[in-house]
């Protein structure tokens, strides 16, 4: 390709080199991770590092203790904001009700004043005119019925709070779409403000699950790692241990499945599980008992080398058409 065709951009339509310059710039983008971009077995789902007296939820996400309380109390913090937020829209929703109703029956005054004066609108003094009317000759009764009353008045009051209803959707036809404010622009479709408790969250949830679960203090489950017992003391400078498997003494990883007993904590292999722990119903560690219930698969995001697991980044952006 020449020079020129790179920086002819007179043409009415995108050449290939121009297209490649705007897919830097717009669409989605992704990313294969690699081995050393997966977080560890062991590792907190919220700081990232090694985690510090480890707790599992029920998912099977590990984090640290001091982690997963943190989390735990933000969240209800932001809930008791939402549950006062709510509330005060209750009651301006409320207070905004009662105007309506009050500016109503006020034109309902006003109505009925105009029309004793003859300057009402003609429909009204025709339906005026017809319930009054009657056989010629005849001398009209004046019959007084609270009730009858009361529903006409309240007819008319819904009737007026219709008209003003109306009346405020039209004046906001004319009013102009504004780019600026999120609430105003053309594509704006927001549900509104929360109307009831169903709308809000009012449960802490677990903040890694894919899909969003339910987490408490008391669906958190402390891990036991099974730490290596090494003859000689290590030289090395770090205070990690290495968690094994206590059946096979295998080394845990990230290519292993692992599962967690609830009552006890500890931690073992898959290939252990299926052949000890499940057929028994017993931690081979402790010989608590496990029903299938209180044994959970824990979590990992992968090796990075095989196809599963959650191996590829994905960035959203502005799709580009040309």
């Amino acid at each position: 390709m020449t020079k020129h065709s790179k920086n002819n951009t007179a043409s009415s339509v995108f050449s290939y080199a121009e297209y490649k310059m705007a897919g830097e710039h717009y669409g989605t983008k992704r990313q294969r991770l690699g081995n050393e971009s997966m977080r560890k077995f062991n590792a907190c789902s919220l700081c990232l590092n090694t985690a510090r007296e480890p707790v599992s939820c029920a998912d099977g996400h590990i984090y640290c203790k001091e982690c997963a309380l943190t989390d735990i109390l933000t969240q209800k913090k932001d809930i008791k904001k939402q549950k006062d937020r709510l509330e005060k829209l209750k009651q301006e929703a409320q207070d905004e009700k009662l105007r309506a109703q009050q500016a109503a029956r006020e034109r309902v005054l006003e109505d009925f004043e105009k029309g004793q004066l003859g300057l009402g609108n003609s429909k009204s003094s025709a339906i005026s005119a017809s319930e009054n009317s009657g056989p010629r000759g005849t001398k009209r009764k004046f019959e007084f019925d609270a009730t009858k009353v009361e529903t006409l008045a309240r007819e008319a009051e819904e009737a007026a709070l219709r008209q003003i209803e109306r009346e405020q959707a039209d004046a906001l036809k004319a009013k102009l779409p504004d780019f600026w404010l999120p609430s105003l622009t053309p594509t704006y479709t927001s549900s509104g403000p929360p109307q009831s408790l169903k709308d809000i969250k009012v449960q802490t949830m677990c903040s890694v699950g894919s899909p969003a679960h339910a987490i408490s203090l008391k669906t958190l489950y402390p891990v036991k790692w099974t730490p290596l017992k090494k003859a000689e003391p290590s030289s090395a400078t770090t205070n990690e241990v290495e968690p094994i498997c206590p059946a096979c003494k295998k080394a845990l990883s990230n290519n292993i499945k692992l599962y967690l007993a609830r009552p006890c904590g500890h931690v073992v292999c898959k290939t252990c599980h299926d052949t000890l722990v499940k057929p028994a119903k017993r931690c081979i560690e402790c010989d608590t008992a496990l029903p299938d219930k209180d044994v959970i698969e824990l979590n990992r995001e992968g090796t990075g080398f095989a196809s599963g697991g959650q191996a590829e980044a994905v960035k959203s952006g502005t799709a580009f058409q040309g």
